[in-house]
This record gives C-alpha cells, structure tokens and sequence, in this order.
C-alpha cells in the first residue's frame, strides 16, 4: 500500500543532512511551508545550499534558518528587501554566499532540472554581470546565455491538500514554485493543512502529481507574523 502521510514535521526532514541541496517553495510568505522550516531549524543541519525565490523576511522561516547558521550559500532572485536583515548581516560579514539568478531564468532553471535537460540557453541576462565567464550563443538573430539547471536533494513545498499516494492541490497564490520544486528534487516534502481520503481530490484540480511527493505531512494553517 502506498502511503506517504508522516506523523509530525520532525520525521518528515530528520534525513536531511550537512550539505544538502534544500528548494524551498514560497513568494515571500506566500507558500512558505514554515513549519518544515521550523523543524528543520530544529534539526539544525549544516553547510546547505538553499535554493528559493528570495531570502527571508522578518525573523521567520528562511530567515530564521539562516540566523540558525545552517546556511551557506542562498540561490535567489531577490534577497534584499526591506525586511531582510538576516541575510543582510550575513551576507557583509562574509558568512554565506549569493548566487543572484533573474527570476525568469531561476524558474526555468528550476524546470530544466525536473525536466531531465542538460542546460538552457536564455537572453535574460545578456550583455550583464549575470552573464559573465558563461558561454553564449547568437540564435535566430538574437543572444543567449547558456545556464545549467538546478536540482536539489529536497524540496520543502507548502500545498492545500494530498491524499495519501501524495497528489497535491494548491490554495491560490500559494502554489508558485512548489510544482516545479516537486519535480526537480530527489525527495520532495509537502506541508498540507488536510489529508483526505483517495478519489476526494478532483483530478483536474490536481497539480503537482503523487510521483514527484515522497513526504506529506499535515499541520495547522500557519499564522502570519504580526507587524506593528
């Protein structure tokens, strides 16, 4: 019988080890899966490379994780807001890199990975710093830069609901990253709000299908942090 439920958020990231290539999923707060954050900050693992769409916000989640030192390089889009101050101060101190990607291209990277391709070639970027040392090619009157793709050992993605096999709904906006990461990691783990039992997920409403899930685990909905 084929059952990917995991009791507690613990269990579902106690495998993951020192130097691990970590995707996780999220624009911003937006399909953050915060909770696996929070377990794997207890976990406290070392040296990861994390691969997402920007840097942290706040205190919370990814910015929590690198405060908890277990970062060394972050691969992004858009690491510096006005809320990014973790990243920041480490990132002046010299205590984790940058890998700064387009977010185009950092999406497209991320589906060459789960796509099985060996690289890609796109003009975002050309004629720029991003583009420097990386090979690039003229192509039907037009210049490209040649970017490999990106795959991780694990993906933390945040879905609205799975069922067992690990079939996964989305709620809205959270969905963003979260298929594609499924598709371009080793082992994928999803934090849902439900699990319902099999055939009550609609099949045409079911986006990232069981085959990319290893993990599901359900948790309360995740509470915004509250500003002044």
């Amino acid at each position: 019988m084929i059952d990917k439920r995991i009791a507690a958020t613990d269990g579902a990231v106690a495998d993951i080890f020192d130097g691990a290539v970590v995707m996780v999923g999220g624009f911003g707060a937006a399909g953050q899966p915060a909770e696996l954050l929070d377990a794997l900050i207890r976990r406290q693992p070392r040296d990861l490379t994390l691969i997402s769409n920007n840097a942290g916000n706040g205190d919370y989640g990814l910015a929590a994780l690198l405060k908890a030192g277990c970062v060394k390089k972050v691969i992004c889009s858009f690491p510096r807001q006005t809320d990014s101050w973790v990243f920041d101060d480490l990132y002046r101190r010299g205590e984790v890199e940058l890998e700064l990607v387009p977010q185009g291209n950092l999406a497209a990277r991320i589906q060459a990975g789960g796509s099985g391709l060996g690289a890609i070639f796109t003009p975002t970027g050309f004629g720029t710093e991003l583009a420097a040392g990386k090979e690039t090619r003229h192509i039907d009157g037009k210049d490209y830069v040649l970017e490999y793709p990106l795959k991780a050992d694990f993906a933390l993605i945040k879905a609205l609901k799975a069922d067992r096999w690990g079939n996964l709904v989305y709620d809205k906006t959270g969905r963003n990253f979260g298929p594609i990461m499924a598709a371009a990691a080793s082992c994928t783990i999803a934090q849902v709000s439900e699990i319902v039992a099999l055939g009550e997920l609609d099949p045409e409403a079911v986006v990232t299908p069981g085959i990319f899930v290893q993990r599901v685990v359900t948790v309360a909905p995740a509470q915004l942090p509250q500003t002044a």
